[in-house]
């Protein structure tokens, strides 16, 4: 697919999808060191039939956006977060770190060599930044890849459910799992989200554009949404499930911290179970992707559960959307330093 003219994007009414830039970055990891750096055209890779992130799922992936803010800025949101997370998640499937300072330079000379797709500020779309880390080399039996290519592709990208920030109908799955207790389900691998293919092809097919994943012990505690974190909103609390089985959402904290500071709720990390859903006044699901999806409807079951207002969307994950997207693009003060400009 040839690279869109920017001049001929139609930016406020981009699909969440992707769209091919002008350009790439990738590094290599060979004899215990990083090399590389480079920039390329490509959109193929080449990889040994034997790359063991081919046989035994050996990758690791991050999400992030870049804005062009209400006064000229470029900036990133809290990639020094990514920058760990991802490097929780290659300890953990026995990858090589990748080292901070060239994770932000590989981020800053993507973005800079595809600035003209950066969408302007007012449109409401925004860069979607995908680092990828994943085993290459030829190793067929099970054990650490012998090398490993870490690249970052951007695409530029409208809201993740068509409509933004309207309330969508969730359905609970029990008979479902997306990861086992002590497993993989707090690291952003790509099994992670092939085991869940089955459950949100479930619920596509009820008609239900999300679902909510209980835990694989018991059954009774909230997990997490497909693609997303959970939060409630019960009276002055804003609460989201403690899990090892969860992923650690940026989004989720920064929200938290949003709570906290700009609407004055207390923040509650703990197990919920599911016969207290129907005790909270809000619902959404959050995320790099769509900020923050509010539900209004819940079915489990036979139950079928209801929040927000008349519209299904309530007043205070309105606020917390608002408040959140305004600091990513810079119509209020950044003034927890959560934005990364590029110069």
């Amino acid at each position: 697919m040839p690279s869109l003219d920017t001049k001929n994007i139609d930016w406020e009414n981009l699909p969440f999808g992707y769209v091919k830039t002008d350009f790439n970055i990738r590094y290599y990891y060979k004899d215990g060191k990083w090399t590389g750096g480079d920039l390329f055209t490509d959109e193929t890779i080449e990889v040994s039939i034997a790359a063991p992130a081919l046989h035994y799922g050996q990758q690791a992936f991050e999400g992030l956006k870049a804005f062009n803010t209400k006064d000229g800025r470029i900036v990133v949101f809290r990639p020094d977060e990514n920058s760990e997370r991802i490097n929780r998640s290659c300890e953990r499937i026995k990858m090589p770190l990748i080292p901070k300072e060239l994770f932000l330079e590989a981020l800053k000379k993507v973005v800079i060599a595809n600035k003209s797709y950066i969408p302007p500020y007012g449109t409401g779309a925004s860069l979607y930044i995908r680092p990828l880390i994943f085993g290459n080399g030829q190793k067929i039996g099970l054990g650490p890849a012998p090398e490993y290519i870490f690249m970052i592709l951007v695409t530029p990208v409208g809201p993740y459910y068509k409509g933004g920030f309207k309330p969508v109908k969730a359905l609970v799955l029990d008979h479902f799992d997306r990861a086992a207790p002590e497993g993989l389900g707090d690291c952003k691998v790509g099994g992670n989200y092939a085991a869940g293919l089955p459950g949100g092809e479930y619920g596509h097919e009820k008609g239900f554009p999300i679902v909510l994943y209980l835990d694989s012990k018991e059954k009774k505690y909230v997990d997490e949404f497909g693609t997303s974190n959970f939060i409630g909103i019960k009276g002055d609390k804003y609460i989201t499930p403690k899990s090892i089985s969860i992923l650690d959402s940026i989004t989720n904290k920064s929200l938290a911290k949003i709570a906290e500071e700009y609407l004055g709720l207390k923040v509650e990390r703990r197990p919920i179970s599911i016969d207290e859903l129907d005790s909270f006044d809000e619902i959404g699901a959050v995320g790099t992707a769509a900020v923050v999806t509010p539900v209004s409807e819940l079915h489990f079951n036979d139950r079928i559960v209801k929040f927000g207002d008349s519209t299904g969307v309530g007043e205070k994950i309105t606020k917390l959307y608002k408040t959140l997207t305004q600091l990513q693009y810079g119509e209020i003060e950044d003034k927890f330093g959560w934005l990364y400009e590029i110069k």
